[in-house]
């Protein structure tokens, strides 16, 4: 099975000159705790309910002021369309992530796979619970 398979195709982004109230009123509204962050149709980064909280908020950090740019995450960890769930798995374990960015072959923004994905579209109750259990080891969740 594919991860086009299994992934949410309607993605909401952030840009990175966003403030972080703006951002965090984007996860409230649509319910998500991560968001990618584009500049036009380039992937520059990923944002999360927690960066906003540790980064921003616990170091008292201007909400109206502070930027996306300036509390996110640089890295987008990010798989292809086309790759294999098990990939996407191995990827979400070894970076110890439970949510990937996915781009088609030219790098476009396609999609999210979330662990959640992998367990409930997969049925694999092996392939998520390994998942689970290495992203979950370090208590680094992203």
């Amino acid at each position: 099975m594919q991860v086009k398979n299994i992934m949410t195709s309607s993605v909401l982004t952030v840009a990175p000159h966003a403030t972080l109230r703006e951002a965090a009123e984007m996860m409230k509204k649509h319910d998500v705790g991560f968001l990618p962050v584009s500049d036009g149709t380039r992937l520059v980064g990923m944002i999360t309910d927690r960066d906003i909280t540790v980064r921003a908020v616990a170091d008292a950090k201007d909400q109206w002021e502070q930027r996306v740019r300036d509390v996110m995450s640089p890295e987008a960890i990010y798989c292809f369309e086309d790759d294999g769930v098990d990939t996407a798995a191995q990827l979400m374990r070894d970076r110890q992530v439970r949510r990937l960015v996915v781009v088609n072959r030219d790098q476009r923004l396609v999609g999210v796979v979330s662990l959640g994905d992998v367990a409930v579209q997969t049925r694999d109750e092996r392939l998520a619970g390994d998942t689970l259990q290495a992203v979950s080891e370090s208590g680094r969740v992203r």
